[in-house]
Formats: structure tokens, C-alpha cells, sequence
């Protein structure tokens, strides 16, 4: 059977089984005026709050309400300060190179940034921040922005720190993963440092004001259903409209459509919300009030695999396994042919994008071809076998709920088959699924999910052997793979020191060449976001990338008042 064929009756059969959302009028509820609270729907729910454990694209949106990062990439995709005053730059003097090799670079907080308990921020934050993220014990998800800094010194008032990079970088001012904690909260907390984990506030009262210093704070926390957020009343920015927001999480992605339907979400994030394919299908029926808008980015959909697996060790198979799916089916038959497939974890969206990594086109013969090589032999019916009598047997598992990713999930089930690999798929919630399966490698064969990237980041916390996360770190790093090449450490440092422009596209060349090649990960498509909003919602702008559209919250409006409620 021709696979595009399977496919589709793979998506036949599970679209019969889905259930109709009924179209209603979108009535929020009488006590609360449209103006005064906006109810988001969410397809997960965020495992923790604290900014520096575990990564989450959800848990990046309800903090982007509640909690400021030092820079982020905008809308346009320009690096702007967010926490601090004036970006640093080599021209404008605030960024120096140093004896040595390395670089010292100046930043000033926003003198009225605060706390939502009152408590100024200052640098005995950022000085606190950085203890607790180079910790080898603290489980920060991404120690290698701490640990690439030497020293940092601070102004009298508090609110100016310099730090000292050990080698020069050119990315030099980008402190979007430098999250800046309470020290008046959290150093008690911290005081042992392999419990930190457990003992954060951000985890033992997430609702304590003292932890956010955004324009909302966290006031409710019911796990698996929603967070609530209310305006920090110690903000010094412009006032958000919204006297109350309510994050709201159906994981079930059609649930999650009726909802929107019905009136019990006034909308649905872009970065957590509907598969594309479901998107597409509920814009063409959205009522008049409501509209759909589609942002292509940098979300990277994936295979995560486990090289202690007796198969997937093995670059051969995991280029077979790559060759025996079908993506561009995937793409045309469930997406519209959305979805550009990718060949490394760097999209064609970005500057340094080369088409000269290896393709990997759908091609089940080689594939085989493949596999017979590194020994697993197809004898008969069933799965391969290597010599010494194994059954190729990989287990797949993925967000439970997600009905894209588990029709993906089917389809890779059914087109591997054909080429003798069996696949046991699993399903698990959001939030044990990253913070017990991916986040601390428990995954057995291979796991679907996605990363959300920013524009021109070095992964030295995915891919660098130095950040594979481990009981003996506490499962810092973000590299869940286990992938270990010298070769890409190499790569990866050079990156991160080389400044001249030029010879860092020749860099970012070799490493997407490199990627194709070792598949540290096997690269899917890159996906469109879909936002479904009411058109009453003015401001918000889709980013495309891991700075979410909520860290400008401040900027939506609501064009309807208390006096158009039903």
C-alpha cells in the first residue's frame, strides 16, 4: 500500500472519531466584565513557575505576564531591553573586549522596576541569580549563560552590574535566559542547593507577590486546570487593561475548540494552543467576532531519541528511521502543506540558514538499505532483528491530548512498519511528560515534541556534552539526548566567541551541516502558530519565536465594554 494512501486513511479514521464543537455565543461570565478579565485557553498546563526550571513553551507564556528577562527578541525580531534601561552595545560603549580575550558588559536596571510585594529589584538580585544558576546542584535548565560569566561588579546604588564574560561572544548582550530571581525570597530557599528544586518558593507558595516582578502576578494556582493573574500593584509601567486573567488549560485540543466556541475562553494562545491542522479547520467556521491569524517561526517539531537505546546509538538507523517517514505527506495531507520540513534545528526563516546540510527525502528503500547495514535484519514477519536475535522495538511518546501529534504518532507507526521497525507509541500529560520524561532522559527510544527557538541562539545548552542533564546535576541542561561529539562542543564554543559576522555564517554553515549529518535529534517541520482571538482584542503581536506575545501584555486593549455584555 502507497503510504500517502495509509495516511490518509490514518487521519480518516481518527477524524471520525473526534467530537463536533457546537458553535454558541461566546457569553463570559455576568459578574465579570469583558474588559476586566480575559480567559486565555491553554493546551497545557505549566509543571512549575519558577523562570530558571525546566522549559516549557507554556510555562514561557504565564511568566511573560508576570515575570521580566533582562533582553528579549520583539515582534520584529530586535533584541530590546526589557528589565534594564539601555541595550549595551560595542558602539554605544556599555560592551568592551578585555585583556584576555573576554568582554565586559554594562547594564542598568529599570530604577522603578519592583517587585509585586513592594521590594525594589536590584542587583543583589542579579548577583543572587547568578549563584544559583551556575550551581552544578540547582537544576537550572540553561547554566550555560551563568557559567559563561566570570565575575560581575556592581554600583553603589544597586541598580547598575557589569559582568565579565571569560571569552568574547557575539552574543554578548543577550541576557533573554538570564532569569532574575527574589534574593529576599529565595536565598533561604537556596541555601541548600541540591533541595533547591523542591524548597523554591516558585514551587512551595507560587503565589507568593514577591516572586513576580511583570505587570500581573500569580494569585491562583489550581494544578492541571488553571493560573490566575491579577495586576502587580507595584508596576511602573503602563497599566495593563485587564483586571484579571485566567490561564486556562483543556489538554484536550477539541475540548479545547469547544470551549473557545462556547464562550468559556475569550481566546486561544498562539503558543500553546491548537495544532496547526485543527486551527485551520476551526478559522474556516470562527463566528463574526472572532479571527484567526497564522505566524510562521522558529517552533521546531522533533523527534527527541535515546542513544542508549541498542538501535537508535547507531547514526545509520536514525537516518533510516528519518528516511522511512514520510514528512512531506505529513505536511501536504494534515497540515495544507504548511509546515517546511526541516533538515537541522535551523529554520530557512533565519539569516545563517544554508541549503548545502544533507536533505533526508522519504525514501523507504534506502532506508532499508540502511538497517541491513548496521545489522538489524528483516528475516520475516515482524519487527528486525540483529544478531544477536533483538527485535527492533522503539518506543515513541508525546504530549497526550495534542490530537496533531498523536495522528503523527500513528502515521510514523504505520510508515515505519514498512520497513520493519515497530514502534509502541505512548502518551503521557504535559506536565509529567517534560518534567519526568524529557527532562530527566527517561524516555527509553524517542519522544515528540518541540522546541521554541530565538532568533540567532548558540544551543550550547541543548547540544553540548558539558549540559546533558544528569541525577548528579540535578538534571540541568537542556541537552536530552545525551549527545556527546566533540566536534559540535567545538563548533558550539567557536560560535559562541567569534564576532566578526562573516565568519560566523561560516560557523553556523558547518553546524547545520554537522546536525544533518550525526542527527543528534531527528528534524520534523517547522510549525505555524495559530492565535484565535475575538476581534475585540486589540495589540497583541505573534513573535514567531521563544519570547512569547504575553511579555507585551501591556499593550492589548479591549475595544468592548461592561455595556456590550450579555
Amino acid at each position: 500500500m502507497r503510504a500517502w494512501t495509509r495516511l490518509r486513511d490514518i487521519l480518516a479514521a481518527a477524524l471520525l472519531c473526534l467530537p463536533m464543537a457546537a458553535h454558541a455565543q461566546n457569553t463570559p461570565s455576568p459578574a465579570v466584565s469583558p474588559r476586566s478579565e480575559l480567559i486565555i485557553g491553554l493546551s497545557q498546563f505549566p509543571t512549575v513557575l519558577h523562570p530558571s526550571i525546566e522549559s516549557m513553551i507554556v510555562k514561557a507564556y504565564a511568566l511573560g505576564f508576570v515575570h521580566r528577562p533582562i533582553t528579549a527578541y520583539d515582534a520584529d525580531w530586535k533584541l530590546v531591553c526589557l528589565l534594564c534601561t539601555k541595550l549595551p552595545t560595542v558602539e554605544n560603549g556599555l560592551a568592551k573586549t578585555e585583556a584576555g580575550g573576554g568582554m565586559a558588559v554594562t547594564f542598568s536596571i529599570d530604577p522603578e522596576a519592583s517587585w509585586a510585594d513592594g521590594q525594589k529589584v536590584t542587583t543583589d538580585d542579579v548577583l543572587f541569580s547568578w549563584e544559583v544558576g551556575k550551581h552544578p546542584q540547582s537544576g537550572v535548565a540553561n547554566a550555560g549563560i551563568y557559567r559563561a560569566i566570570t565575575k560581575i561588579d556592581t554600583s553603589a546604588d544597586k541598580k547598575t552590574f557589569t559582568i565579565h564574560l571569560a571569552k568574547a561572544s557575539g552574543s554578548y548582550n543577550v541576557l533573554t535566559d538570564f532569569r532574575v530571581l527574589p534574593a529576599h525570597l529565595e536565598k533561604a530557599a537556596f541555601a541548600e542547593p541540591a533541595e533547591y528544586r523542591k524548597r523554591s518558593l516558585y514551587m512551595a507558595q507560587p503565589t507568593n507577590p514577591g516572586l513576580y516582578d511583570g505587570p500581573y502576578r500569580v494569585t491562583e494556582v489550581v494544578t492541571g486546570s488553571h493560573v490566575t493573574l491579577e495586576p502587580n500593584p507595584h508596576w511602573a509601567g503602563k497599566k495593563p487593561e485587564f483586571g484579571r486573567i485566567v490561564l486556562k488549560t483543556i489538554e484536550n485540543t477539541s475540548a479545547l475548540q469547544a470551549a473557545l466556541l462556547s464562550g468559556q475562553v475569550h481566546m486561544i494562545a498562539g503558543e500553546m494552543g491548537l495544532p496547526l491542522d485543527q486551527a485551520v479547520s476551526l478559522a474556516n467556521r470562527l463566528p463574526p467576532e472572532m479571527k484567526a491569524e497564522f505566524k510562521p517561526g522558529l517552533v521546531y517539531e522533533h523527534l527527541d531519541v535515546n542513544p542508549a537505546h541498542p538501535a537508535l546509538s547507531d547514526a545509520r538507523v536514525r537516518r533510516a528511521i528519518l528516511m522511512g517517514i514520510d514528512r512531506r505527506a505529513i505536511s501536504r495531507e494534515m497540515f495544507g502543506g504548511k509546515l517546511p520540513l526541516a533538515d537541522s534545528n535551523i529554520s530557512s526563516l533565519e539569516p545563517v540558514f544554508t541549503t548545502a546540510a544533507r536533505h533526508y527525502s522519504y525514501d523507504p528503500r534506502r532506508a532499508a538499505a540502511l538497517l541491513d547495514e548496521a545489522g538489524w535484519k528483516q528475516a520475516g514477519p515482524g519487527p528486525r532483528r540483529n544478531a544477536a536475535g533483538q527485535p527492533l522495538i522503539i518506543e515513541l511518546g508525546t504530549t497526550a491530548g495534542n490530537h496533531s501529534r498523536e495522528l503523527v504518532q500513528q502515521v510514523i507507526q504505520a510508515q515505519l512498519r514498512q520497513i520493519g521497525i515497530e514502534i509502541r507509541p505512548f502518551t503521557e500529560v504535559s506536565r509529567s511528560f517534560f518534567a519526568d520524561k524529557v527532562t530527566k532522559r527517561a524516555f527509553t527510544g524517542m519522544v515528540l515534541y518541540s522546541w521554541f527557538g530565538t532568533p540567532g541562539q548558540v544551543p550550547r545548552s541543548t547540544l553540548h556534552s558539558a549540559f546533558i542533564p544528569k541525577p548528579g546535576n540535578n538534571f540541568s541542561g537542556q541537552n536530552f539526548t545525551g549527545y556527546a561529539n566533540p566536534k559540535m562542543d567545538a563548533l558550539i564554543d567557536a560560535l559562541g566567541a567569534e564576532l566578526d559576522p562573516t565568519k560566523r555564517v561560516e560557523l553556523w554553515h558547518q553546524f547545520q551541516e554537522l546536525y544533518a549529518d550525526d542527527l543528534p535529534a531527528l528534524p520534523l517541520f517547522f510549525t505555524t502558530s495559530a492565535f484565535i482571538t475575538p476581534l475585540w482584542l486589540k495589540g497583541l503581536h505573534p513573535t514567531g519565536h521563544d519570547a512569547p506575545s504575553s511579555l507585551w501584555v501591556t499593550e492589548w486593549t479591549s475595544t468592548r465594554d461592561a455595556a456590550a455584555q450579555r
